[in-house]
Formats: C-alpha cells, sequence, structure tokens
C-alpha cells in the first residue's frame, strides 16, 4: 500500500493512522488503544514484528552500552510494561536507575508487577506522565530512551524538545522505531502482512482488531529515517546517526547533547 510519510517539517499531531482528527483528539484515541491492550502488548509487538522486536531491543541496549556503575540514570519514555527498563538494568549489572514514563496507567501497572517478579523494584520507579511535557528538572537523566513509542505522540518535535531538556550535557537519546524498508521486494511482503494479516490475527487473539490497524498505520505515516534524523538534529541533539534493523523494518536513532 503507498502511503506518503510525514516529513521532517512534521504532520503526526493531527493522524490517528490514516485519519485525520482534530487538534488534541489523538492523545486520548491513542490512550484508548494502550488501554485495550495493556495486558497483550509483548503479544501486539511479536504479531507487528514475528518476534523481532526482542532482537531489535536487545540490539539498541547493547548500542546504549549502559555503564556498569552505580549512579547512572535513565529515563525510558512511554516503556510502560518495562520491556527496555529491565534490559538496561541487567545489562548494566542491576546498577543503573531506570525512570520508565508512560501516560497510561494500565501500561505502568503491567511494568511494577512485573518488576516486583524480577526482583527490580529496587532499581526502577514508575511515572504516569505525558512525553510532551516531562515532570523532571533540567539536566536530570544520563540517556533517554523510548521504544516504539514516539510516533503515538502527537507533538513529535516537542517531545524530542523535553529530551533535550532533562538529559544532562553529555546525555544520550536513542529511540527505537519502526521505519521505512530500504528493500522494495520485503516492502511488499511486509506491507501485505501488516495490513491484511495483522488486524485479523489480533482480533482472533485480542477481540478488537481496531488498536492493530491504527498501530500498523501508524507505522507507515511516521517519518523515515532521514527525516527523523532531521527532527532530533532540529531538537538541539548533535552526532544524530541511526542503524537499520532487518533492512529498515525497524532503526534506532541516537544523538547527544553535546
Amino acid at each position: 500500500m503507498s502511503v506518503e510519510r510525514t516529513k521532517a517539517t512534521g504532520g503526526m499531531e493531527t493522524s490517528y493512522g490514516f485519519r485525520q482528527v482534530a487538534e488534541g483528539e489523538k492523545q486520548p484515541l491513542v490512550n484508548e488503544v494502550f488501554h485495550k491492550v495493556a495486558d497483550r502488548y509483548d503479544l501486539m509487538n511479536d504479531l507487528m514484528s514475528a518476534g523481532m522486536h526482542r532482537v531489535w531491543k536487545d540490539a539498541a541496549v547493547a548500542w546504549l552500552n549502559p555503564p556498569k556503575r552505580p549512579g547512572w540514570r535513565s529515563l525510558d519514555v512511554a516503556g510502560g510494561t518495562g520491556d527496555i527498563a529491565f534490559k538496561i538494568i541487567e545489562a548494566s549489572q542491576r546498577n543503573a536507575h531506570v525512570t520508565v514514563l508512560d501516560i497510561n496507567g494500565s501500561m505502568l501497572s503491567v511494568g511494577r508487577d512485573r518488576a516486583g517478579k524480577r526482583g527490580l523494584a529496587a532499581n526502577v520507579d514508575f511515572v504516569e506522565a505525558n512525553a510532551e511535557e516531562l515532570p523532571f528538572e533540567d539536566a536530570s537523566f544520563d540517556a533517554y530512551t523510548i521504544a516504539f513509542g514516539i510516533r503515538n505522540v502527537p507533538r513529535i518535535d516537542t517531545a524530542l524538545s523535553e529530551a533535550f531538556r532533562v538529559l544532562k550535557p553529555g546525555g544520550r537519546f536513542l529511540c527505537l522505531e519502526f521505519s521505512e524498508v530500504d528493500m522494495p521486494l520485503l516492502e511488499k511482503v511486509y506491507d501485505a502482512w501488516s495490513f491484511n494479516a495483522i488486524p485479523k490475527i489480533g482480533k482472533a487473539v485480542t477481540g478488537d482488531g481496531e488498536p492493530y490497524s491504527y498501530l500498523v498505520e501508524s507505522i507507515r505515516k511516521f517519518p523515515n529515517q532521514a527525516n527523523f534524523a532531521a527532527m532530533i538534529t532540529r531538537a538541539g541533539f548533535g552526532r544524530v546517526t541511526w542503524r537499520n534493523y532487518s533492512a529498515g523494518i525497524a532503526a534506532a536513532h541516537s544523538g547527544w547533547k553535546l
């Protein structure tokens, strides 16, 4: 399916999948999607990536390379279930402290339960807040991560500016997101799978295919790698680069607060 991606100048603010909604309407609609799928979030990502999201997350955390020393602090935004946070903590040999921030309380509840079961409660805290208005002081964190979440933020430029603000000088921004496939044949197969199979499987598994339709559509509307890198640069970050995973089905973007 041929869909025009959002440019570096923005446009996701009123885009709810392929629908245009009024300003201010997107966030409540997105919240409802994640209330519906919170208990099945990992399953959702498995469906949308054929299980590869786990490999991509491991690769992104390895690129982040959290230090194995106490006192290093990271903020994981839109990470309610704790997936990235737990990987960062384990990669630091349980020295890092991660604050998980999510606008969705249902997702955070899943994360808190998982943290307790994994014995990581001392290394992580959970905050319900908006990525566009972070409740933290300037220069509070050594790293900021967001995985498969930034395309669901209405004002991406505002979220990026907030990321820059709360990072310490020398801090690292790392975003993992579905992106633009750079192999035409694979792109056709991936589109067919995404638009035809995923909503149907989602409905069969969860009883509701609508959230999966939105999520697939939001992937196709998200800026490609170069345009998103331009947005990160415009927010003030330096040394901005990206790594494609699985021919660009996903990409990790990195930037530094220099």
